[in-house]
């Protein structure tokens, strides 16, 4: 057999996996950007022990415990406490301001994975006094995802640079305030987490869950096709009131979608926009 014909037999097969896991356990990963997509399905087979895709979705699709490892190679994302330190300090220097003229607010981190930049910006509210006047939503489709993030438990190894970042982004105390640190692991104050609600939500098939005064939503919609990241643009536009901040990451743009128009840049450097209404 030709490698051409071995690619286009996979790319089937991956086709298909795709398609039963939307229909067998409704994650819809179909119209995720195919070149990541492949890239990590091939590490899950890998890893996993199969040789074909056709033999992990097999098992994928009579052993439900299998699931969540292979949600943990398809929802696997990178992340660290205030990533891109100049992107909080343009939410503290910025945002910050226009938020403290209201009495109440909801911030939603979208896509948090295992929790590192929900606490960054629960540690940002609570050193700029709005934390007790916010309520944080932390949403990814990745359950044991969030069960980590709930735990607020990293690796001691990684805290340095956590401090650096925190130190960069503005930070107004010491990020060793806000943990204990124990056995090699690094455990954050439960008191962070007093205002947070924990949810499993997907920017691909469910829809908008409440009213936002900030939605943060940071290299997660690299990982879409155009087609998608449109869907999650508007349900990020629905959910934001005017003159609500959406913050995106690095490589994302809202300029090319059919809802650039109902935002404007509020900081360009830092994929900040506010919403505005045409």
């Amino acid at each position: 057999m030709t490698e051409t014909n071995t690619a286009n037999i996979e790319d089937i097969e991956i086709r298909l996996l795709l398609e039963a896991l939307y229909v067998r356990y409704h994650y819809d990963f179909r119209n995720y950007a195919m070149a990541s997509i492949k890239r990590r399905l091939k590490q899950a087979r890998e890893n996993l022990g199969f040789t074909t895709y056709s033999a992990l979705q097999e098992n994928v699709l009579h052993d439900p415990s299998a699931l969540p490892y292979l949600l943990g190679y398809l929802t696997v994302q990178v992340s660290e406490m205030f990533r891109d330190p100049t992107y909080f300090k343009a939410i503290r220097e910025s945002v910050i301001p226009h938020l403290r003229t209201y009495p109440s607010l909801k911030v939603w981190i979208a896509g948090c994975s295992s929790g590192e930049e929900l606490y960054s910006m629960v540690v940002l509210f609570r050193e700029e006094g709005l934390e007790e006047r916010t309520i944080f939503y932390a949403t990814d489709i990745n359950q044991e995802a969030l069960n980590a993030a709930e735990t607020g438990i990293y690796d001691l190894d990684r805290i340095r640079m956590f401090t650096e970042n925190h130190r960069k982004s503005g930070g107004r105390s010491s990020l060793s305030d806000y943990y204990m640190a124990a056995y090699g692991r690094a455990t954050f104050d439960k008191t962070l987490r007093r205002n947070v609600v924990f949810s499993d939500h997907s920017l691909v098939t469910d829809a908008v869950f409440g009213e936002m005064n900030l939605v943060s939503c940071r290299n997660v919609m690299i990982y879409f096709d155009r087609l998608l990241q449109d869907r999650a643009l508007g349900l990020f536009k629905d959910s934001l009131p005017r003159n609500g901040f959406l913050g995106l990451g690095s490589k994302e743009s809202i300029r090319f979608s059919s809802h650039s128009r109902s935002f404007k840049e509020f900081v360009r450097e830092e994929k900040i926009y506010q919403r505005v209404w045409r």
